[in-house]
């Protein structure tokens, strides 16, 4: 059986409609990411930030799986493949087009985090500054995103499973965002085959043993044939 790593990022996602994380203006859905996306932010000003990650949490409730989540899925339940993905997206499209083994290694839309108590619970539809924590009542909750300066989820894992993987495939990334971007360094030095499905170069394209440009719903399905023979 392959044991097969799979990193995927935004450009996965973005075929589905929705929108990249990084903008070149370092705009994210007309908000500086330093006010959505750090703790800093959400003490500052946790209405903003939950209002945001609200209308994110609706989008992606809206989107649906594109043909590069299902091929993923398909690869996952062929019996020759032992597939984990490891996503750096908050949605769940990999989980609806069918992928089971899946860590969200920078949290996930659906989640609720007490940032008093640490107890997690599945978010509601909206979430505001007054909710209370169900476990230690607090009013401490905030979305289970890892924001810039927090440390990505199942780290330990992820390293111990990449290390011991035959393959090692990044889709839709920019290779700018550690830790990931240094999993094709990992993979490497424990001899593990990798390879690179993107729309363009990534930054660390040089790094991958193979290296293909292209949409991630052509791309994808494209590759899942080849390994399904």
């Amino acid at each position: 059986m392959a044991k097969v790593v799979i990193l995927t990022g935004a450009g996965i996602s973005a075929e589905s409609g929705l929108k990249t994380f990084r903008a070149s203006d370092g705009l994210w859905e007309e908000h500086r990411i330093m006010d959505v996306a750090t703790p800093e932010g959400f003490a500052r000003d946790p209405e903003l930030v939950h209002r945001f990650y609200n209308a994110r949490r609706a989008a992606a409730r809206a989107a649906q799986p594109n043909p590069a989540h299902v091929a993923l899925a398909e690869l996952e339940a062929d019996p020759g493949h032992e597939v984990l993905v490891v996503t750096q997206n908050v949605d769940d499209l990999h989980e609806r087009a069918g992928s089971r083994n899946v860590i969200h290694m920078h949290g996930t839309l659906f989640g609720a985090l007490c940032h008093a108590c640490g107890h997690r619970w599945p978010a509601p539809e909206a979430m505001k500054p007054r909710d209370t924590c169900p476990e230690c009542g607090r009013k401490a909750t905030r979305p289970d995103i890892v924001w810039f300066n927090e440390m990505p989820y199942q780290m330990d894992r992820i390293i111990r499973e990449l290390e011991a993987a035959d393959l090692f495939v990044s889709i839709g990334t920019s290779g700018n965002v550690y830790p990931a971007a240094g999993f094709v360094q990992d993979a490497a030095m424990a001899g593990v085959e990798t390879l690179e499905l993107n729309l363009d170069r990534s930054a660390g394209s040089e790094m991958f043993d193979i290296s293909r440009q292209g949409p991630a719903s052509v791309l994808v399905p494209q590759w899942v044939r080849e390994r399904l023979g």
